[in-house]
């Protein structure tokens, strides 16, 4: 039987700051509490028509989805600019309902300035959002100009159920999702120990071992970056020293993430002693001092670097554990919270911002979408619309709206095929139907943070089930859901790729542009003697810029692409993720006094050769690469720690247009090359 302690450990193992959790429950009470107030009122005031019901239901998935404004108040004036746009939006439909062309034409108006609203922020994307499903609504439910104040009854309470939801019963709060995102991180560094605690005990590290620990520091790399948000920064974004807990709290975050690091790669080459891995599980100092005192007898040998990584590892991890300890007795009261700054940005209507792009794409693909699904349907042809509208959502380019397309008709297929059998089975059975809705709405949007297509499996099945309690639900009718949704992929698949296309090496270019600047900033910053704690921050940017290239290159290798190249684009983004690491290692190893003019000029050279690579942006990624080979000399990562990364840091950006004689020096589980020698 799982204890409530190893069900919570398990939640944040897989849900880190409990986010996923947060946002599936938010969405469902405030559907249930929004339709529950607006049948009291139809029941004990006025009837409310379908519309009312369907524009509240709606909009409180929008308000606990599209609002994203920090703090309470801005959520609030959101949601009741929303709820104006929502007015205006189903007036002009109720108004031009006699008129279905006409209406047909302003809805790709507003579908336009709803995409346009972007522009403005997360405040115009969550308006723009309102604005989109509220004309759908109004055109789908068609109600009458008469009808128009009861039907806003529905929008007003969903804004003001989900603000309450939101900002009452289950609110934002930072220390809290600090504290759990530092307990997820200790919980993701105690599965890699129990990784190496097994290839010690087998004395062996396969290529299967080495994949798995990648994925598992992946996952730490996701949930560091998190916990990372969540600590208050100054609004230069570099600690000072009024700011002295939460620069702590930082560079113990840090540290953890860096040892973590240290110990997998240097475990490559030198399978860590079981005894020692136990200690460091443990806790148990009395081995680990033994440990630390057999290590300065293996001065230079690749099992001393090792043991060294691993006693790193348990000083950082006794360190994490202990500011846990202290979070959770304090709520992290001796940090100070910093009030957000908005920097105002200039509102650009150009074809070069790729907002309005995009909103001249989704515009000419809901056109299409909708010309092809009034051929099929003159009811239902929303849906095709619908599709269209929102395989644009979150994308950088054209090969990520290609993967959400597909994402959202497989899931659309297989959650109808379910949802038939589901609601034949619960034809008679309402309330187990009601319950079973409920369940599938709150899964819906738990998964919805890591996979579309999940979301739009069980909100098929919720569709199913409600059409099966309303005593409509048809095979015809679901096939018929099925080829508009397919209409309206297909037709913003090809107008990403072929209208204003945002190809997908331009988004990476894009990324890769950020990334070679900033580690630029960091040499410089080096060079210039700047502080540990500006050097981190830094670092960290690095490490963002690096998630947002494998986020960018993730259509290179995609399954649905004609033409793959999965094991080149591993290569190259091992590449990155070792530069990265050096990046790490410089930033937390550097002191001011051990810049000399040699540190210099090693860091010039590697200055230099940024300038060189970086304008040929993702070029590096079509580069075929002789298979690496692993070498066996140890790294000696504790000598010269800044310098040796400045020094690694050029040789492996040499690797990205490699000649014939390079070796990699460090590739994600291979062992690590010789530094470069004078």
């Amino acid at each position: 039987m799982i204890s409530g302690f190893e069900f919570r450990d398990w939640l944040l193992a897989n849900d880190p700051a409990l986010s996923r959790l947060r946002m599936g429950t938010r969405v469902t009470l405030s559907i249930l509490l929004s339709f529950t107030i607006l049948l009291l009122i139809h029941m004990l005031i006025v009837p409310l028509p379908t519309a009312s019901y369907g524009l509240g239901i709606v909009l409180s998935i929008e308000g606990g989805v599209a609002v994203r404004d920090k703090g309470s108040a801005s959520q609030l004036i959101t949601r009741l600019l929303g709820c104006l746009a929502s007015l205006v939006v189903v007036g002009i439909a109720a108004a031009l309902e006699s008129q279905r062309v006409l209406s047909d034409f302003i809805f790709l108006v507003v579908i336009f300035l709803a995409s346009s609203a972007r522009v403005y922020g997360p405040r115009g994307f969550a308006i723009g959002m309102f604005a989109f499903t509220s004309y759908f609504l109004g055109s789908y439910f068609h109600p009458t100009i008469g009808e128009l104040p009861v039907v806003l009854i529905g929008p007003v309470v969903s804004a003001l159920v989900s603000h309450w939801v939101r900002a009452v019963l289950l609110p934002d709060n930072w220390r809290r999702d600090l504290l759990r995102s530092l307990e997820s991180v200790r919980g993701r560094i105690n599965q890699i120990l129990f990784k190496l605690a097994a290839l010690a005990a087998d004395g062996k590290v396969d290529e299967a071992d080495r994949q798995e620990l990648r994925q598992l520091e992946d996952r730490l790399k996701e949930v560091v970056l998190m916990a990372e948000s969540f600590i208050p920064r100054p609004p230069g974004g570099v600690f000072d020293g009024a700011s002295a807990p939460a620069a702590e709290l930082a560079i113990r975050l840090f540290d953890a993430h860096l040892a973590t690091e240290s110990a997998i790669v240097l475990s490559y080459q030198s399978p860590p002693s079981f005894v020692l891995v136990h200690a460091v599980i443990e806790d148990d100092k009395a081995v680990l001092s033994a440990q630390e005192k057999a290590v300065a007898d293996m001065e230079g040998q690749p099992q001393g670097e090792t043991a060294r990584a691993l006693l790193w590892l348990g000083a950082a991890r006794r360190q994490l554990v202990e500011t846990i300890d202290t979070g959770r007795r304090t709520d992290f009261a001796e940090i100070a919270s910093v009030e957000e700054v908005s920097t105002p940005t200039a509102v650009d209507f150009s074809l070069k911002n790729p907002v309005m792009r995009s909103a001249l794409q989704i515009t000419l693909a809901a056109a299409i979408a909708m010309t092809l699904g009034l051929a099929l349907s003159r009811e239902r042809w929303f849906w095709a619309v619908l599709a269209s509208f929102l395989v644009f959502s979150n994308t950088n380019s054209r090969g990520d709206t290609a993967i959400k397309a597909l994402q959202r008709s497989i899931g659309t297929l297989f959650g109808i095929a379910f949802g038939l059998v589901l609601a034949s089975l619960l034809s008679h059975q309402m309330g187990i139907a009601i319950a079973v809705s409920i369940v599938c709405v709150f899964l819906a949007f738990y998964f919805l943070q890591i996979s579309y297509a999940t979301m739009t499996f069980f909100i098929s099945i919720v569709l199913c089930l409600i059409y099966g309690m309303m005593g409509v639900l048809t095979f015809d009718l679901l096939k018929l859901r099925l080829e508009e949704t397919l209409i309206g992929a297909v037709a913003g698949t090809l107008v990403a790729f072929l209208v204003l296309p945002a190809r997908t090496r331009g988004a990476l270019d894009t990324a890769l542009a950020k990334w070679f600047d900033t580690l630029k900033e960091l040499l410089s910053a080096v060079s210039d003697k700047k502080s540990q704690p500006e050097l981190i921050l830094i670092s960290q940017k690095v490490d963002a810029c690096y998630r947002d290239i494998t986020l960018a290159a993730r259509p290179l290798g995609s399954t649905w692409s004609i033409v793959t190249r999965p094991g080149q684009i591993r290569q190259t983004l091992a590449i990155f993720l070792s530069v990265t690491y050096w990046s790490r290692v410089l930033a937390r190893n550097h002191t001011a006094d051990a810049v000399d003019d040699d540190l210099k000029r090693r860091i010039a050279a590697d200055i230099g050769m940024l300038d060189t690579v970086a304008p040929r942006g993702s070029e590096c990624f079509l580069i075929i690469r002789k298979q690496i080979r692993p070498t066996g000399r140890h790294l000696p990562l504790w000598r010269e720690g800044a310098r040796l990364a400045v020094e690694m840091i050029g040789s492996t950006l040499e690797r990205l247009y490699p000649t014939e004689t390079q070796d990699l020096p460090f590739a994600a589980g291979k062992a690590i090359a010789p530094v470069n020698q004078e």
